[in-house]
């Protein structure tokens, strides 16, 4: 018997149809005699209908109001599948965020866990009892619902099963695991049976929007082992215990993994792009101590989140050019708070451009595998891809291109590292 966390995203619940399924899906689960608890999210599309009731009411919303608001769509789909499960001979119940309850930091709209209560609810599950929780929100220091910001369930699944000790927790969506790219841009893309929390964390954070970069790094801090699997799949399939999808693991446990199967890390696991980026450009910055900290703290003390950054020495003596990224979102506001210090600064003029793209490609092979970079760098130039941006860490690499090139430049980038599927298993 196990104790597991199973997590579905709005479109496996868009619909009684499709909760009368995910309801399926639970009951063989709980009727292998594990201890089942099942986070849900809003109905797809829910939760922009209500955001678009906040704006109606009042555009300068309060956020603490915002969340009561935003919070019901998640309330209702897990009313509804505990509902369900009952319909089908099974003892469930909702447990609320404010009734276990899901303790957290009091910045609405986009909360931060700091606790979970969870001796009730392991109570509970013992007892044989199914629990339906609502992701995505939780409750203040001061008694108030908060939520988590998009994608926040994922993260109230991930914190659950580390208060409970589960022994996964199974994350539903719409695909059948973790792939070595956007199988919709590479037919041959493969999935990836198990990827270490650190990869996973860097594919997040570069593009991969199969998880939610918070959850992925509250499972590595509390070692939660992560499953991702998909939801549409046939009422007479097999149960997630023997048909995995993606199992994302400690580095301890991916090396031994390694080890059994006598197999050698490849350099890159996956490669991800991300189209919301947008370039900047500071032309004659002055080239003295304190110019750059000058341009990026106001930037930092905005919440102005700035990526890839490049100096160059510019044409003339003591001026150089600054080149960085920010999203897509905060390019406007960059632009305006940048404009508005622009005297300060001392720079000649800004240069923008939203129609770029992040390619990333990362992999812990990357530590023990050398020229990673320059396979990159050899790929795109052997098509006239220009890169624009370099970033680094220790087990990634991202270039920024221009947007029309993206598709190429992963399909290249996948075929030069090895990560087509092979006929056979295409």
């Amino acid at each position: 018997m196990a104790r597991i966390v199973m997590k579905f995203g709005g479109t496996s619940v868009a619909g009684t149809e499709r909760i009368r399924r995910v309801a399926n899906i639970v009951r063989a689960q709980a009727a292998g005699g594990n201890e089942v608890a099942v986070v849900v999210s809003a109905m797809a599309g829910e939760t922009d209908r209500l955001v678009n009731f906040c704006r109606e009411a009042n555009p300068l919303y309060d956020p603490a109001e915002y969340d009561v608001v935003v919070a019901s769509g998640e309330q209702v789909t897990s009313g509804l599948l505990a509902l369900t499960l009952q319909a089908m001979g099974c003892k469930a119940r909702s447990w609320l965020g404010w009734q276990l309850p899901v303790k957290t930091f009091s910045a609405h709209a986009n909360a931060r866990v700091d606790e979970i209560d969870a001796p009730r609810l392991r109570e509970s599950m013992a007892a044989g009892e199914i629990a339906v929780i609502p992701g995505f929100q939780g409750v203040s220091e001061e008694g108030r619902i908060t939520t988590m910001g998009r994608g926040g369930s994922d993260t109230s699944a991930v914190a659950i099963a580390a208060a409970v000790d589960a022994d996964r927790c199974d994350i539903y969506t719409d695909v059948d695991g973790v792939y070595t790219t956007d199988p919709r841009i590479v037919a041959r893309a493969r999935k990836i049976p198990y990827v270490s929390y650190e990869e996973m964390l860097e594919l997040a954070s570069v593009g991969a929007k199969v998880l939610q970069t918070r959850s992925v790094s509250l499972a590595m801090k509390h070692n939660v082992r992560v499953q991702v699997l998909s939801s549409f799949v046939d009422d007479g399939a097999p149960p997630a215990d023997t048909l995995p999808g993606t199992m994302i693991v400690s580095e301890d446990e991916m090396q031994k993994i390694l080890e059994e199967s006598n197999m050698e890390r490849q350099s890159v696991t996956g490669i991800a792009h991300d189209k919301n980026e947008a370039r900047v450009v500071l032309t004659r910055v002055p080239d003295k101590p304190g110019a750059v900290a000058d341009i990026f703290t106001p930037l930092g003390e905005a919440g102005i989140n700035v990526d890839m950054i490049i100096q160059n020495v510019g044409r003339d003596k003591g001026e150089t050019d600054v080149t960085f990224t920010v999203p897509q979102a905060e390019l406007a506001r960059a632009q305006a708070l940048l404009e508005d210090k622009k005297e300060a600064l001392g720079f000649n003029r800004i240069i923008t451009d939203s129609k770029v793209a992040k390619i990333s490609v990362v992999g812990m092979g990357m530590k023990s595998h050398t020229g990673v970079a320059a396979t990159m760098f050899k790929a795109l130039a052997d098509r006239g891809i220009n890169v624009q941006a370099i970033s680094t860490s220790e087990i990634k690499v991202s270039v920024l291109i221009d947007e029309d090139e993206t598709e190429l430049a992963v399909r290249v980038l996948h075929t030069a590292y090895g990560l087509d599927a092979k006929d056979d298993a295409a």
